[in-house]
């Protein structure tokens, strides 16, 4: 198995089993993210914390991901990151775009502190409209 899946409450914390997210890899991550979206989980943490290396298509994959929550108003978080992947990350400049948090815990909290500002905004617009 090279990923795994967690489901917490509102949250599925995609979890690398691989060391290299590469070429080999990146599309097996790519559709388990894309299958997640399908099945209606707009929230989504991935744990990169036993992959020591991350090439181009791992970053694409990863991006999908991000794009996939973004586009359904949910949220997507990186964490977890090994000191060569976080700077492939952020020369990348990849750190300005997507949520990235040190451990899952914290990526699972960030989800839900976008979730309540979401759900208080929406409250918000309705109530301003009333």
């Amino acid at each position: 198995m090279k990923f795994s899946i967690e489901h917490r409450d509102r949250v599925a914390v995609v979890t690398s089993k691989v060391e290299k997210l590469d070429a080999l890899h990146a599309p097996d991550l790519k559709a388990e993210l894309v299958q997640l979206a399908k099945q209606g989980h707009l929230n989504i943490v991935l744990d990169l914390s036993e992959s020591r290396y991350c090439d181009s298509s791992g970053l694409s994959a990863v991006l999908v991901g991000n794009r996939l929550c973004r586009d359904e108003q949910g949220t997507f978080v990186l964490c977890g990151l090994q000191p060569t992947v976080e700077k492939l990350v952020q020369i990348s400049q990849l750190d300005r775009v997507l949520n990235i948090t040190p451990t899952v815990d914290e990526a699972v909290d960030f989800v839900y502190m976008e979730a309540t500002e979401r759900e208080l905004g929406a409250d918000h617009q309705n109530s301003s409209k009333s």
